[in-house]
């Protein structure tokens, strides 16, 4: 359907602005004696509002010619006859009009115009249905490219949510996998700290399972869900582990993608704490500083550990998301020093709306 009769107060905007063209036109002919302003306003409004209806057809005539599809000698001819017989069917309801005013309603025509004024009455409707159709054409142009920008938008959306998808399902069962290790390590020698780890971990994804499916979650929700992670994870390395969290209660209102702090803390575990003899504390650091928030996590590693390649799952999970997530705008980086590992992130600042 035209754009214009879709929406009701376009059309009502449109049918007002072709009254008030009515009633210029009815201004230039008593202006130009060739009525009264009975008889001009009588000719021009009826015909003005039937114009406007007949200049909307231009609209259909172009999208009968995809721009791409198009052979310009049928399209120039289309364009030109539908012109002419648009200018024609003018001229006869300006006749028919005219009319119908002498010779029913008045006694007299409502307007009295000479050959030639008729003439160029003809040639100002041919020249009227030519400028639609050229102002369609661009219209119609205009709403192709938002068209193709909207499914190429909606495309890259879905993209996203299969990607970020196929991330979940990696992340999710990686950290169930060592869970269910920790606990199966526990049951020789510790069958109730594995009774209470047990219990422990269903807790634990009861309460992420909803978070989970969010697309982004507060850092403070996330602290909460990290928190638990290193309850369930001491169970298992006693005073071996410790861990010092600093969030500022700024940095905890910031959103970002839920499971990307208790990643970073299984990788410090897993690659840190348990090669460390003695264990070690796990820092974590977050603040909110000129429109970034910086996340930081240091572990210790031990001193003659090899550097792992491939950083673990993990952080290559988390690089991923942010990617897919942020695009350039995200900023993660880790190095290793003898005694300690540190990963960086750093993401544009957003809040839940009246946070």
């Amino acid at each position: 359907m035209h754009p214009i009769l879709a929406d009701a107060r376009k059309l009502l905007f449109y049918e007002l602005a072709w009254l008030a063209a009515g009633v210029g036109f009815a201004a230039l002919l008593r202006l130009d004696e060739q009525a009264d302003w009975v008889g001009a306003l009588c000719f021009t409004l009826p015909l003005a509002l039937v114009w406007s209806f007949d200049v909307l057809s231009a609209y259909y005539v172009c999208r009968s010619q995809p721009y791409r599809q198009r052979r310009w000698p049928v399209t120039l001819s289309l364009f030109g006859g539908a012109s002419l017989l648009s200018g024609l069917v003018f001229l006869g309801a300006g006749e028919t009009l005219n009319y119908i005013g002498g010779d029913i309603v008045r006694g007299q025509a409502f307007v009295t115009m000479p050959s030639a004024a008729w003439v160029m009455y003809f040639l100002g409707g041919f020249a009227l249905y030519l400028l639609s159709l050229l102002a369609h054409d661009v219209l119609i142009a205009f709403e192709t490219v938002q068209d193709a920008a909207r499914r190429e938008a909606e495309s890259r959306v879905l993209a996203r949510d299969a990607e970020l998808q196929m991330l979940r399902t990696q992340i999710n069962p990686h950290f169930l996998f060592n869970s269910l290790n920790s606990i199966s390590a526990l049951t020789g020698f510790d069958p109730a700290a594995a009774r209470d780890m047990t219990v422990d971990l269903a807790q634990f994804f009861r309460r992420t399972l909803a978070l989970a499916e969010r697309e982004r979650i507060t850092l403070g929700e996330e602290l909460a869900l990290s928190e638990h992670f290193l309850a369930i994870e001491k169970r298992r390395f006693g005073r071996k582990l410790d861990a010092q969290l600093h969030v500022s209660p700024e940095a905890a209102q910031c959103l970002l993608p839920p499971m990307t702090l208790q990643p970073l803390l299984e990788n410090a575990i897993k690659h840190g704490i348990r090669q460390v003899d003695g264990g070690g504390t796990i820092a974590v650091d977050a603040l909110v500083r000129d429109g970034w928030l910086h996340i930081a996590v240091v572990n210790p590693v031990a001193r003659e550990d090899t550097p792992s390649s491939g950083h673990g799952v993990g952080l290559k999970n988390i690089r991923e998301r942010l990617a897919v997530l942020y695009g350039a705008r995200a900023r993660i980086a880790w190095r290793r020093t003898e005694l300690q590992f540190t990963i960086e992130i750093s993401l544009p600042v957003d809040k839940e709306t009246g946070a």
